[in-house]
């Protein structure tokens, strides 16, 4: 596996494995991105991709900060790919990006309609720090309650 960092090309590959990895997130209508969406997220911030042996994208995770702030998010990995470590390399990958940033710590926001995620970032050393509103683009189904959980690991 090598991680690198996201261009253009990517887009369609990144689009797809974020869709698929966020299709569990049956609480939102519609997909998660498209490729509009993703092509400007690619232009205007900063985006890392592992690749296997064979070129093939298979997780990607955006990484920004503010200050001495570090924050990542849509970590996403191919379905057919996930239990393999690339999650855990991406997320160690986007830290390592926060370093270099000067960042003194890293931030995620998850979502509170996805509790099964705590327990990963928590084996990672992140920490339950507070929370945040959640402001939905697309419809909550069935009227759901959704806010985001900040988890925090220092640097």
């Amino acid at each position: 596996m090598r991680i690198r960092n996201a261009t253009g090309d990517d887009v369609a590959q990144m689009t797809a494995i974020v869709n698929a990895a966020f299709a569990v997130e049956t609480f939102l209508e519609g997909p998660r991105t498209d490729e509009a969406r993703m092509a400007e997220a690619v232009q205007t911030g900063e985006f890392l991709v592992a690749e296997d042996d064979e070129r093939r994208v298979t997780g990607c995770v955006r990484v920004e900060r503010d200050g001495a702030v570090g924050r990542f998010g849509m970590l996403a990995v191919d379905p057919d790919a996930q239990g393999k470590g690339i999650g855990r390399a991406m997320v160690q990958a986007a830290e390592d990006r926060c370093r270099v940033y000067g960042c003194k710590r890293v931030d995620i926001r998850v979502l509170s309609l996805r509790p099964e995620l705590l327990p990963f970032y928590r084996r990672l050393g992140y920490a339950e720090t507070g929370t945040e509103p959640f402001r939905a683009t697309r419809p909550l189904a069935g009227g759901a309650e959704c806010h985001f959980i900040i988890l925090t690991r220092a640097l």
